[in-house]
């Protein structure tokens, strides 16, 4: 049968089309605009009338979403439609507790849920070149893992349901952090009377390498790139709302994430919500003497 992909973004228009063109099986599509379902009809995707005659029409389901509240509206249309045999897909970065939630009804119904959130950038999801980490039993994973590989060079069974989405929000726990840091070596620099992006290359050489610093340091702040249709400040916080939702059920304290979400939140204020994250180190700049 064929395979679905329900939200075709910034990072879902990509996946899919790598899954039409490597998959060798049909791919039915949609979303909300017709624009990028118009794209995609090159490569042979058929658009869906809408989710639940998708969910009637294909086996395998992805849900590329943009959070939390669209994944569950959206899986509440798909549980209607849920049969033996189905599976689910989440590739979006969604909180924990949802995620076991849905895993729960699904299998109600006698489908199965999946989380496979993806890593990297838009570039890497045009590539293939992905890392995706999945919540999943055994069998489901090794079902899955082909499809994945469409559009991904790294896929890690992470655990069980939702181990995919822990590691994923930890993931950009960890990265929202470093590029405060970033931003705050930076304005030290300059305020010291270095160039930025000599310090930042040199960085490269030593134990401070990271891919956020040849990425998103070198790329977006020493460039002063920060565009719009990028992964924005709003959807930095939405991440790292639900990170820190996990952090509190867990009981961790977690200073270093909270003062990323100080900082995010202010960018935010100042009118960069939908601009690329990183921006967030121009506040930091702006702080300096």
């Amino acid at each position: 049968m064929s395979i679905g992909f329900i939200g075709l973004g910034v990072m879902g228009e990509p996946m899919c089309r790598n899954l039409a063109r490597k998959s060798g099986r049909a791919v039915v599509g949609y979303d909300v605009a017709p624009a990028p379902l118009e794209r995609l009809r090159a490569q042979g995707v058929t658009a869906a009338r809408d989710i639940a005659a998708l969910a009637r029409d294909c086996d395998t389901v992805f849900l590329s979403l943009p959070g939390g509240n669209e994944l569950e509206t959206v899986c509440g249309i798909l549980l209607g439609a849920a049969r033996a045999g189905q599976t689910v897909v989440d590739l979006g970065t969604s909180p924990v507790r949802l995620t076991r939630a849905l895993a729960q009804g699904f299998a109600a119904r006698g489908a199965a849920y999946a989380d496979a959130p993806v890593a990297r950038t838009r570039e890497a999801a045009e590539h293939g070149t992905l890392s995706v980490m999945v919540g999943a039993d055994d069998a489901i994973f090794a079902a899955i893992r082909p499809l994945l590989a469409c559009f991904a060079a790294e896929v890690t069974q992470c655990g069980a349901v939702g181990a995919g989405q822990i590691a994923k929000l930890m993931n950009n726990m960890v990265l929202f952090q470093t590029v405060v840091a970033l931003g705050e070596a930076l304005a030290v620099a300059r305020g010291a009377g270095a160039d930025g992006r000599t310090l930042f290359e040199t960085l490269t050489k030593g134990s401070a390498d990271s891919f956020a610093l040849r990425n998103h340091g070198l790329k977006a702040i020493i460039g002063d790139d920060f565009p719009t249709r990028a992964f924005s400040t709003e959807y930095a916080l939405k991440d790292l709302a639900y990170a820190l939702d996990l952090a509190e059920e867990t009981g961790i304290a977690v200073p270093g994430a909270r003062n990323a979400e100080r900082l995010l939140k202010a960018a935010a204020a100042r009118g960069f919500g939908a601009h690329y994250w990183p921006v967030v180190s121009k506040l930091i700049g702006e702080a300096a003497p």
